[in-house]
């Protein structure tokens, strides 16, 4: 939870490796979500370094350790409050019932911003193994402003070969 309005750094999709690129790109969040498929642990303690960490299990979270995590979860940043899942398919809740602003998941591991019924809709991408031809991505969302501000962040990879 974030007790006054600031920056969200959102990372999905680590599948076990988190960069130091990534982590990098977190830096001076006063949240950071991620939003499934972590990979293992480690991840959730790294990034709880640099500010505290809201995340939820993913499909390939396996184990006792991902047991602990929720499948879905609620942030509050300031005002706004953040509905966080892993696969957008699986949403079980109607976001402007529930009196959400914003949904964060992954899974795709394609970056996306989307606004339906005033809700904006963001998925990081993916920041763990390069798949495909995707990007490998963090985003930051920052409340401070009366328009939010999202940047994504190529962590700047060589695409594979």
């Amino acid at each position: 939870m974030l007790s006054g309005a600031g920056v969200v750094g959102v990372i999905s999709d680590t599948h076990g490796l988190l960069r130091p690129e990534a982590l990098r790109a977190l830096e001076r969040s006063d949240l950071i979500i991620h939003a499934g498929d972590v990979g293992k642990p480690e991840i959730i303690e790294a990034l709880k370094t640099l500010a505290p960490v809201v995340a939820v299990r993913g499909n390939i979270d396996k184990g006792a350790w991902a047991l602990a995590l929720p499948i879905s979860a609620v942030a509050k940043a300031g005002a706004t409050a953040i509905y966080v899942i892993h696969d957008i398919q699986q949403l079980d809740v109607d976001p402007v019932a529930a009196g959400f602003q914003i949904v964060i998941s992954g899974h795709s591991h394609r970056p996306a911003r989307t606004q339906r019924s005033g809700i904006l809709y963001l998925n990081p991408g993916s920041a763990g193994p390069r798949r495909f031809k995707l990007p490998a991505t963090v985003a930051r969302l920052d409340l401070r402003q009366s328009t939010w501000a999202i940047d994504f962040i190529d962590l700047g990879l060589a695409a594979p070969h």
